[in-house]
């Protein structure tokens, strides 16, 4: 078993590789080949890749950033162990995990993620999302976006060097990778043009810099290119995916278990016919008039109590029931305020008077009906009415949005 350094093997990239070919790694506690056992995470000082022959040091940190540094891999694999846990489970088990390493005469402690970190990770490690807000970039990557998007160059007789090129943007289908993994290799632009010895021209950026500085002032003034196509300016941020809070009442219609059934399928189910209920998921939808190039990632939750100050800028959607006792714990407790803020929608029976609350709340809350649940052989059939009120549903939402500053690349920075 090769101990490796976490510059030579990235981490994160290890775990989505591994994870996409379905391979195993084990938490072990030494780096004796002969002793590659599985041990208790606690216990655990090496994570063992045993198809890649490589163990990394458990406490190494990672490019994913939480709180302005860098989470360790411990962390990382507890969040990955635990990611069908919901959020109470979840806390539950890093406070149990953490006692067990000063148990066990360890200082550190597994870094407890909030509900869109994990969520953020976990898509990103399963290849389900291609982006990550909250991971770095390779040094590679970030040394060519600062020589103005030049390719970095690749180590001779380098593995994977293709797949690794998207890291921190996401990576490349695993199908393509490994394709790529066997390709061979012919040399890079240093072994043909340089010999074998990398040529360092980091001397040049010091000597273009005046030029650059230059070509930006002249692109800011009248008559000359935009400022913001200027060759130094920074590339636009990763847009943030919407929030959409449903009601936690047992009384709604419109549940954990069955909203993606309703939202992305245009078909109501009962909400508790769709098995367990997981603490959060998510739902794709082109916005045309926002985005009509590539659909948008919404995330549904429940409650609000892992929520940072600035994840309320993007809530766009509040589902209730009418019971105001829902909005205890939001950032504007009163009905009144939140929805001065947000949209609310109302989903109800078809034919049946909406709460009184709901409209004496006006115009901010859209009231909605479904045709009321009938088992039997001819219920597919009986629910063609479901997709016009989910078109309605998203087309109030995609407006709200509009009007409050959603953007193709962009999110409102208050709301």
């Amino acid at each position: 078993m090769a101990v490796v350094a976490t510059s030579d093997h990235d981490p994160l990239l290890l775990l989505h590789k591994s994870i996409s070919n379905k391979q195993t790694f084990i938490p072990v506690a030494s780096d004796d080949p002969g002793a590659a056992t599985e041990s208790p995470l606690a216990q655990a000082t090496y994570l063992h890749f045993p198809s890649q022959g490589v163990s990394l040091a458990i406490e190494a940190p990672t490019r994913f950033i939480s709180n302005d540094k860098p989470v360790d891999l411990r962390s990382i694999y507890f969040a990955w162990l635990n990611r069908e846990l919901a959020i109470p489970e979840y806390n539950a088990s890093a406070t149990a995990l953490n006692e067990q390493l000063v148990a066990a005469g360890s200082s550190s402690k597994v870094q407890n993620l909030g509900f869109i970190e994990r969520l953020d990770l976990i898509t990103w490690l399963e290849g389900a999302s291609e982006e990550s807000e909250y991971i770095k970039p390779l040094a590679g990557d970030a040394e060519a976006a600062a020589a103005g998007g030049a390719a970095p160059a690749s180590k001779p007789g380098a593995v994977s060097a293709a797949a690794q090129a998207r890291s921190g943007k996401g990576t490349l289908d695993p199908r393509l990778a490994s394709v790529y993994d066997g390709e061979r290799k012919m040399g890079d632009r240093n072994t043909v043009l340089r010999g074998i010895k990398p040529t360092d021209f980091s001397h040049v950026r010091k000597l273009a810099a005046p030029f650059i500085k230059k070509k930006t002032q002249q692109a800011s003034a009248p008559g000359g290119v935009p400022a913001s196509m200027s060759l130094n300016q920074k590339g636009p941020s990763r847009r943030p995916d919407p929030i959409i809070l449903l009601s936690p009442s047992a009384s709604s219609l419109l549940r954990m278990t069955n909203a993606r059934s309703f939202l992305e399928d245009g078909k109501f189910v009962p909400a508790d016919a769709s098995g367990s209920m997981a603490s959060m998921l998510h739902v794709q939808r082109v916005m045309r008039s926002i985005d009509p190039n590539r659909p948008m990632r919404f995330i549904l939750v429940e409650g609000s109590e892992q929520f940072k100050p600035e994840y309320w800028n993007r809530v766009v959607a509040v589902f209730t029931t009418g019971q105001t006792w829902q909005f205890k714990n939001y950032k504007w407790s009163s009905a009144g305020e939140l929805f001065k803020h947000t949209l609310g929608v109302y989903v109800g029976w078809r034919g049946e008077q909406a709460p009184e609350s709901i409209r004496s709340w006006g115009h901010r809350v859209l009231s909605t009906g479904v045709d009321r649940w009938r088992a039997g052989d001819g219920a597919d059939a009986s629910r063609f009415r479901d997709k016009e009120v989910v078109e309605q549903i998203w087309k109030t939402i995609e407006a709200n949005m509009r009007h409050k500053g959603w953007r193709s690349d962009a999110a409102p920075t208050s709301i």
